[in-house]
């Protein structure tokens, strides 16, 4: 197999890895702003996207699964091997985002029982 061969299924894993990674930091995000703005049942929806790739991370010893599928196409192990990310980005993901998360999931908290359940 020519490394062009070898470099394309790996740029598809890439963009594949960076589109979904984008959609669960849109999730996130939007945790906070549905929130923010008093849609409670539109933020638990957003909350509980994110904890499907929780649970998907739990299971597979907090490694998506394209990291190891994208591993077969690269020696290289570098942070950001498997994602269109800079390497500090990748490397310090899931604290930033787990962080994220885990403090819209209480700002959530915090305004169903200040404003109460529409």
């Amino acid at each position: 197999m020519s490394s062009i061969d070898q470099s394309a299924p790996l740029r598809t894993i890439k963009v594949v890895h960076t589109t979904v990674w984008a959609i669960f930091v849109a999730c996130i995000i939007a945790v906070w702003v549905f929130a923010w703005r008093g849609a409670l049942f539109e933020a638990v929806v957003a909350i509980g996207v994110v904890a499907i790739e929780v649970l998907v991370l739990l299971v597979n010893g907090m490694r998506c699964p394209l990291t190891a599928i994208a591993a077969r196409h690269t020696e290289d192990r570098r942070d950001n091997f498997d994602i269109y990310l800079p390497v500090w980005l990748a490397r310090y993901n899931k604290q930033i985002f787990g962080t994220l998360y885990i403090a819209g999931c209480i700002f959530t908290l915090a305004m169903w029982r200040t404003d109460g359940w529409p």
